[in-house]
């Protein structure tokens, strides 16, 4: 009899949201996880043993990065890879800053905006790639970007930037991995307007700083949210489109 393929997903941000959804879904379909968040998940525990999933929790803090993405390189050298079909990286995390112009935002709330959303990930993704570069099996980085990279929005200057930059280093990637012996495949991917505790910030700002509050109300009023397990569904199914990373920045609602 053969053995069940073996497949390997590193997901950051898993505590609420999509991302959690995703965990989620993943550990339903038997796959090994582990999981980047502020604080283990009782709840993932008992959905990986109840279906006979992996699943490794760390707690962290991705606002200092270098030291999780180090220890990221250590763990992926002591796994097998060999007998792994795949792995992926998804970077999922990311933080709103205060809802105010640039001019009137806090140094240290930016800052955590930038290391969450951008700098984290781009350290995750090196040392993913570094780590498993002689690995045989497929490898994918999947980065969770937002229509907000490529629209512009007043008073949210530090998410449309880290989503941005997510984009463009992800552009970056993928002509890197293009030239290398069975390089990744990549792409930062904006999942669409999900019914999250984000929406819930926006929604609730400050009218005077915030001249878009009024379009996320009626994008709740409307019922244009997607629900997050809604949401993760379309976001694991087009990462495991025989097409993934054709287009290094892409929309899940123009698949």
């Amino acid at each position: 009899m053969q053995a069940t393929a073996r497949h390997l997903f590193i997901l950051t941000g898993a505590s609420r949201g999509m991302g959690r959804a995703m965990a989620g879904q993943l550990l339903a379909a038997g796959h090994h996880v582990l999981t980047l968040a502020r604080h283990p998940d009782e709840a993932l525990a008992a959905r990986a043993d109840a279906a006979g999933a992996t699943l490794t929790q760390w707690a962290t803090n991705l606002a200092d990065a270098a030291p999780v993405a180090t220890r990221l390189a250590v763990w992926l050298g002591e796994q097998d890879g060999a007998a792994l079909a795949s792995a992926t990286l998804i970077n999922n995390a990311g933080v709103i800053p205060a809802i105010v112009p640039l001019r009137d935002a806090e140094p240290r709330d930016l800052t955590n905006a930038l290391r969450v959303g951008l700098e984290a990930p781009m350290l995750l993704t090196a040392a993913f790639l570094g780590a498993t570069r002689a690995w045989p099996g497929a490898r994918k980085v999947l980065n969770i970007s937002s229509g907000l990279g490529r629209r512009a929005m007043a008073s949210q200057a530090g998410y449309c930037a880290a989503k941005a930059g997510m984009d463009h280093f992800t552009r970056c990637l993928a002509l890197d991995e293009a030239l290398a012996p069975n390089g990744a495949k990549v792409c930062s991917l904006a999942p669409g307007v999900i019914d999250t505790d984000m929406q819930v910030q926006l929604r609730g700002a400050d009218a005077a700083a915030f001249p878009d509050r009024g379009n996320f109300e009626q994008l709740k009023s409307g019922g244009q949210l997607t629900s997050p397990d809604d949401a993760a569904r379309r976001v694991l199914a087009y990462l495991a489109r025989p097409d993934f990373g054709t287009e290094p920045v892409a929309d899940v609602r123009a698949s």
